[in-house]
């Protein structure tokens, strides 16, 4: 293999164990697989984590959820933003569970689950002030919409908080405020839900539990990460570790005098002699194109810098304080050797760019192997 990703099964499992742990029994955790599972592989992950008793999964399109349905995978599958109607019939045709964002999708799937004569549950998101998805109608229309769906279950209310991670803003305690709020009116009126959410990773991480509801929707930090929060944040209660490691092949190793000019554009020139290699990891493998002469992999047990332009397939990379190392052999990009290690939020940060980009920019090329 060129290029390849570790990924720990027994990680995955610890990280749903410890989310668990943190928000209770009486909180149910959605594991949420969209993007291949943040590039980790949906199908596998899903697996691992319906084996720890996941009773939710999560992704963002109808045609994921349809290929968790045809891998096995038997847990409630929720699609978060999928509102396309030549999509609509992949919910009842494969037991999965909308969430609705406008009340003029209701009377479509009420009248598509008249003709299947099977009742369809769904979730109705709210925008609580993300200005994003979900719907901004009041209670009353709300009301209606939901009686007059007499095909169609109401089983979940949710909402997504814009700003959860910064504790400078009312933001968030002001989305909490709306939610319930409108939720309140509703219970007056005779409409309830079984499930109620809004918290990631984040609110869960810092135990913001007045967003936690009894469902949380966990993303990141299954696989490893949680993000910084600004402001005066509450200790975190949260710990997790990255379970993806990402290594790649050195298919060159060469000799440079001072002076060579090194990739496109010539953005970097050896300052004196040096040995370098090539690594076939590029852009097109989702090494962030920013990381010219910025990024670092692990070599021989320490880190060294890249050279130059990062390629679509090859990054360059300074091996002359690493002799032992030679053509053939594997750098880490993700992960640790000895006493190195580079994990995707550092990446991230030397890309200029957040570690959700780096997990989900992992291609489809680059082997995923499960350890």
């Amino acid at each position: 293999m060129r290029s390849w990703v570790e990924i720990s099964r027994r990680g995955i499992a610890g990280n749903f164990a410890a989310l668990r742990a943190v928000v209770g029994p009486q909180v149910e955790v959605a594991a949420v697989v969209k993007a291949n599972a943040y590039g980790h592989g949906a199908v596998e992950v899903s697996r691992v984590l319906e084996a720890e008793g996941a009773r939710w999964l999560a992704v963002a399109a109808a045609e994921e959820g349809v290929e968790l349905r045809q891998a096995g995978l038997a847990s409630r599958i929720l699609v978060m933003s999928d509102s396309l109607p030549e999509n609509r019939a992949a919910f009842f045709e494969h037991g999965l569970t909308p969430v609705v964002h406008a009340l003029e999708e209701l009377p479509p799937l009420d009248e598509m689950a008249r003709r299947s004569g099977r009742p369809l549950s769904y979730h109705l998101k709210m925008d609580s002030g993300m200005g994003r998805m979900g719907t901004r109608a009041g209670a009353a229309a709300v009301a209606e919409a939901v009686r007059s769906a007499a095909h169609l279950r109401l089983e979940g209310f949710m909402s997504h908080l814009a700003s959860s991670g910064d504790y400078t803003s009312p933001q968030t305690g002001e989305q909490v405020r709306a939610f319930a709020e409108w939720r309140e009116r509703l219970r007056g009126m005779g409409i309830e839900a079984r499930f109620v959410h809004m918290a990631a990773t984040l609110p869960i991480a810092h135990g913001r539990v007045e967003a936690f509801g009894n469902m949380v929707r966990a993303g990141l930090s299954l696989y490893g990460y949680i993000g910084t929060a600004r402001g005066a944040a509450p200790p975190r209660i949260l710990e997790v570790r990255p379970v993806l490691a990402w290594k790649a092949r050195l298919v060159a190793v060469k000799e440079v005098p001072a002076g060579a000019p090194v990739g496109y554009g010539a953005l970097f020139r050896a300052p004196h002699a040096m040995r370098i290699g090539m690594v076939a990891a590029g852009y097109a493998d989702g090494v962030p194109h920013s990381l010219a002469n910025r990024g670092q992999v692990i070599a021989a047990g320490r880190l060294v810098p890249m050279l130059g332009a990062v390629s679509m397939d090859l990054t360059a990379v300074d091996l002359t304080e690493c002799p032992s190392i030679q053509n053939g052999d594997a750098v880490t990009l993700v992960g640790s050797d000895g006493e190195a290690a580079l994990d995707a939020q550092q990446m991230a940060e030397a890309a200029g760019t957040i570690p959700y980009a780096v997990l989900c920019g992992i291609g489809n090329r680059v082997q995923r192997v499960y350890v």
